[in-house]
């Protein structure tokens, strides 16, 4: 347990962080989905007070983020836009109809900024089909909580740049990875690696 500690510790004050004064972001493009899906009038007229709302939800919460000082915390920041994204998602389904829904979820998946990190439908599979145990799971919880903060706190090196994101993103996974071999049995371990072989580093569009 000790050693596995001392690993996520060392991934954590691995990640170089920097003040970031010039993050341009890139929100979700509406009106590109918009140009996909016949709205009628009335759908489109409650479709732009929505996601207006929720844009503009999402810029308070980055600014407030930024207020903070030197080190955003971007992990709080993403859990806040998940929950928004979730909110409007709710607040959708009541104008759209199943199939126009279902392509405004895909939209959004596709083109939203997603915490860097096994979601909790990824962690559940992996603790089901694993076989873990309460301890173990907590172990793999703790080692990807602090790849997500080791990637985020690395942002403003790698920002705008994909090759590097990519690098930083290998590294701490590789880190990840080792320290859950730590936590688990040969055989969940092995397991483990079978149901996230195809997590890979995905570059902003």
């Amino acid at each position: 347990m000790k050693s596995v500690k001392t690993v996520i510790l060392a991934l954590v004050l691995g990640a170089i962080t920097l003040s970031c004064s010039g993050d341009k972001k890139k929100g979700v493009d509406y009106n590109q989905f918009k140009t996909e899906v016949k709205l009628t009038p009335e759908q489109e007229k409650s479709f732009d007070e929505i996601t207006t709302k929720y844009q503009q939800l999402q810029e308070q919460n980055f600014q407030a983020a930024k207020a903070q000082g030197g080190n955003m915390d971007r992990v709080a920041l993403g859990i806040k836009g998940e929950e928004l994204r979730a909110q409007q998602a709710i607040e959708m389904a009541k104008v759209l109809d199943v199939p126009q829904m279902e392509k405004f979820n895909k939209f959004v998946d596709e083109n939203s900024r997603k915490r860097p990190r096994y979601d909790n439908a990824l962690l559940e599979k992996i603790k089901a089909e694993a076989q873990l145990s309460e301890d173990e799971f907590k172990m793999v919880n703790a080692a990807n909580d602090a790849f997500e903060k080791a990637f985020n706190d690395a942002h403003d090196v790698y920002h705008g740049n994909n090759d590097l994101a990519k690098k930083y993103w290998e590294k701490f996974d590789a880190q990840r990875k080792a320290a859950i071999q730590k936590a688990l049995t040969p055989e969940h371990f092995t397991k483990f690696e079978e149901i996230v072989k195809d997590v890979q580093f995905k570059g902003r569009k």
